[in-house]
C-alpha cells in the first residue's frame, strides 16, 4: 500500500488491526504530551516493523505511528501475523530479535535526547532515514523533523542551513539530499553506531545476509 507524508497509521492507545512492514517509507513511533508536544521513540524503516506491541501479543501501543516519507508499507491483519508466527519458530526468533533492537534505539534516543546536542541528534535522524532509502533523496520537510525530535522548527532550520554551508547536505522546500555521508557520520553522535551495530549483529549476521519478504 502507498502511504502519504502525515498518514497516522494507529494512535496511541487504540487497538490495532494490522501490523505494517515499510518497504521505502519511514515511520516514526511519537509520544504525544497532553499539551501536543511529541518526541520520536523509535525510527522504523526497510528492516523492520511498524506495531511490535502485536509480537508480544499487546493489542495497542502507547505511541502514535506517523509516515515521514511518502512510500509503500505492506499491511498484514493481525491474525495472519500471529498465525505466520505460530507456524514457524525462525519467524519468531527474528521477531524477537527485532523487539531487542527497539529496546536499543528507545534508550539510546533517551539518552541522546538528554547528552547531545540538536545538530547531532539531526545528523543521526537523516543518517537511519538515509539508511532506509533507497538514494541519497529524503522527502521531509523542518516542521516534521521538529516535530519528531521535539524541537522548535527554527532550530532545524538554522542546524540544516549549517550543514548546506558546509557541504554535507543540499535541501530545498520538503526535501533533503544527503551530499556528504562520511562526514554525516562524523558530525553525529555515537548513537547512530550504536544502534547501527546492534541491528546489524542481530539481523544480519554475516552467516545469513537474506532478509524475510512478505507478500503484500
Amino acid at each position: 500500500m502507498k502511504f502519504p507524508r502525515g498518514a497516522v497509521l494507529f494512535e496511541a492507545g487504540v487497538p490495532q488491526r494490522n501490523v505494517y512492514f515499510p518497504e521505502d517509507t519511514i515511520v516514526s513511533s511519537l509520544y504525544v504530551m497532553e499539551d501536543g508536544a511529541s518526541a520520536e521513540v523509535a525510527l522504523v524503516g526497510n528492516d523492520g516493523l511498524v506495531g511490535i506491541n502485536l509480537v508480544m501479543r499487546v493489542d495497542a501501543s502507547p505511541s502514535r505511528a506517523v509516515v515521514l516519507t511518502p512510500g509503500k508499507a505492506y499491511r498484514l491483519p493481525i491474525k495472519a501475523f500471529h498465525r505466520e508466527m505460530d507456524a514457524s519458530p525462525e519467524l519468531l526468533a527474528l521477531m524477537l530479535r527485532y523487539v531487542q533492537i527497539r529496546f536499543v534505539q528507545t534508550a539510546q534516543l533517551a539518552a541522546c535526547y538528554r547528552h547531545h546536542s540538536l545538530r547531532q541528534q539531526f545528523c543521526w535522524l537523516l543518517l537511519l532515514a538515509n539508511d532506509c532509502l533507497p538514494d541519497n533523496r529524503i522527502a521531509l520537510t523542518h516542521e516534521l523533523i521538529a516535530s519528531v525530535l521535539g524541537v522548535r522548527r527554527e532550530g532545524v532550520t538554522e542546524a540544516a542551513h549549517r550543514l548546506q554551508s558546509e557541504g554535507v547536505i543540499h535541501y530545498t522546500r520538503g526535501l533533503i539530499r544527503v551530499l556528504d555521508r562520511q562526514r554525516l557520520e562524523r558530525l553525529a553522535c555515537e548513537c547512530y553506531g550504536v544502534v547501527k551495530r546492534e541491528t546489524d549483529r542481530l539481523l544480519h549476521p554475516p552467516e545469513n545476509r537474506s532478509r524475510l519478504h512478505l507478500r503484500r
